[in-house]
């Protein structure tokens, strides 16, 4: 699908990663539900899901294109929450465009039955800008917030229920064009419990080299009016032989090296 918006982790003083804990440990290489609606060429499977409170979060690598600019539907999951692909630019493309994507799915209703809408929760979605294993999220609200590409609060996720498929997904029209574009898009978070999207690392990390080994997490959450976290699901993507280790500062190598003096000291009492 279409870049969204642009630059957007230039925000990322503006919040911050939440720190609750999950409720349920996280779910490896899922299929999320309903299915794939954001493209009929593209698989359902290998997603990190966490299921809590009747409401389904799903992220996951992709490789982006082949030889002929289609999905590869390779996701390369190793079966962890961690995804690992070469570096490089992705073929048919140009830079810089790398060779896999990340993908994203949400369900506020999983049962199908509890009638949560989109409209009813609040969101963050945290992109890693920081190549290195060190993390630097810039973080927004991917469903309820201003979209820097078309100016307001109007997104092209493809949408619908627990019924929906790829032939009849909902896409809100956010061009200038369109007058009603975000009362449009304010009915499909009203009506609708399933927004789903496929991404470009490069439409949201400043300077992102496609070429350069590094290691990005991202992680994508779901909060109810109260502002607690009612669901959470985290992954990491690794390109290449990943990012550099992070080099502590001065201060915490010294911290480093009390404690393992403590070590030396409590292992010389107990063998003294």
């Amino acid at each position: 699908m279409k870049n969204p918006l642009l630059n957007l982790l230039s925000l990322t003083a503006l919040a911050a990663a939440s720190t609750a804990v999950l409720a349920a440990p996280l779910a490896f290489n899922q299929n999320v539900t309903p299915g794939i609606i954001f493209g009929s060429e593209n698989a359902n499977g290998a997603f990190t899901v966490d299921r809590a409170n009747n409401i389904e979060l799903g992220l996951r690598g992709k490789l982006r294109h082949d030889a002929t600019g289609q999905p590869q539907n390779i996701f390369n999951s190793n079966g962890d929450g961690t995804y690992s692909f070469a570096t490089g630019v992705a073929p048919t493309q140009s830079a810089p465009t790398g060779v896999w994507s990340f993908e994203w799915s949400i369900n506020t209703d999983l049962s199908g039955t509890g009638g949560g809408k989109l409209g009813a929760l609040t969101y963050q979605m945290g992109i890693d800008s920081d190549a290195s294993q060190g993390v630097n999220y810039g973080v927004f609200d991917l469903i309820k917030g201003v979209n820097l590409g078309v100016g307001v609060v109007c997104w092209d996720h493809s949408t619908g229920t627990n019924t929906t498929t790829a032939a009849n997904d909902q896409t809100a029209n956010c061009g200038a064009g369109n007058a009603n574009r975000v009362s449009d898009y304010a009915a499909e978070l009203a009506n609708n419990n399933v927004a789903q999207n496929s991404w470009k690392a490069s439409w949201f990390i400043p300077g992102y080299d496609p070429t350069v080994d590094g290691t990005y997490n991202f992680f994508l959450a779901a909060f109810d009016s109260s502002g607690a976290q009612r669901a959470r699901t985290d992954i990491q993507i690794i390109a290449g032989n990943g990012g550099a280790a992070v080099i502590p500062e001065p201060a915490s190598l010294a911290l480093v090296g009390l404690a393992l003096g403590g070590l030396a000291f409590t292992r010389r009492r107990r063998n003294s």
